[in-house]
């Protein structure tokens, strides 16, 4: 069995944010509990769960940043949210949390840019996600946010040297308690490298 239709996971996150938000007016929680049930319910049964995860990520944080954009949500309670529904949700399923740690942050910077939000605030708010998640499913903080810190970078870098300054000072040094440390250079591995 493969994962089921992206476009329908989709709208499917993306009502029941709208309507968890609405409800409860607590962003945070209502971005935990869509996100961990959405990865969920489309990954059960799922042979190739590894290989559907990605862009299952991808989808999903999409549809949330879009619908938190559309209700004025803060952003970085959203990533936090998303990130820590994301890695229970993977918990759950078998994918491993440090790589989906790396894959929410990169979609929830992307798709923060492409709202127009504040991406470094996004960023800020997948590494605390990552820490929140780690700590509660007992993966290694550290290796969480460092693989968050740098999906984050990896996104930026496709925006350009001052989007990637933004997020490295949002999401590099100490973050709840957990130093932050990411590989270097990001600089000429990316589209930013190609311009002038």
């Amino acid at each position: 069995m493969i994962a089921r239709n992206p476009t329908s996971v989709v709208e499917s996150v993306k009502n029941g944010m709208m309507e968890a938000i609405e409800g409860a007016g607590d962003v945070s929680t209502a971005t935990v509990d869509a996100v961990s049930k959405t990865i969920v319910k489309a990954l059960e049964g799922t042979t190739d769960v590894g290989g559907a995860a990605g862009g299952l990520i991808s989808n999903t944080i999409m549809s949330t940043v879009e619908a938190a954009h559309s209700l004025g949500a803060e952003i970085g309670a959203t990533a936090r949210g998303g990130m820590v529904g994301v890695l229970r949700g993977a918990q759950l399923v078998g994918v491993e949390a440090v790589g989906a740690a790396r894959d929410t942050a990169h979609a929830l910077v992307s798709s923060t840019v492409a709202t127009g939000g504040d991406f470094a605030r996004a960023a800020r708010g997948a590494v605390e996600g990552a820490i929140e998640g780690a700590e509660e499913l007992g993966v290694d903080a550290e290796r969480a946010a460092a693989a968050a810190a740098t999906g984050a970078l990896e996104a930026a870098d496709q925006v350009g040297n001052k989007a990637m300054d933004s997020v490295r000072k949002a999401v590099v040094g100490t973050i709840r308690g957990v130093k932050v440390v990411v590989a270097e250079p990001f600089r000429g591995t990316g589209p930013s490298a190609w311009r002038s």
